[in-house]
């Protein structure tokens, strides 16, 4: 199996365990697993085979874009959990 990864991923991880630490509601891990799910689906693929490499070839305007993109699609999702959650769903 071929090594790479979707640098997203690792955007939308530490963007979650950021918000994890922060705030006192407590979250479950379902709600975290969903919000991701939910926030990787609304961006796009960005398959790379090293999170070094990629990050080194980013410009700091486009790392702080992506960055953005990924905090709103983390708010729409936590929006959308926050509406359909997962212990109430058929």
């Amino acid at each position: 199996m071929p090594n790479i990864n979707n640098y997203y991923e690792r955007l939308v991880v530490d963007q979650l365990w950021n918000i994890v630490q922060k705030t006192k509601e407590p979250l479950t891990q379902d709600f975290i697993d969903d919000v991701a799910c939910l926030a990787l689906n609304r961006l796009p693929a960005c398959y790379v085979r090293s999170m070094v490499d990629k990050s080194s070839y980013l410009t700091e305007k486009t790392y702080q874009e992506m960055e953005k993109e990924v905090a709103e699609a983390i708010n729409q999702a936590i929006e959308q959990v926050r509406l359909n959650p997962h212990d109430q769903r058929d």
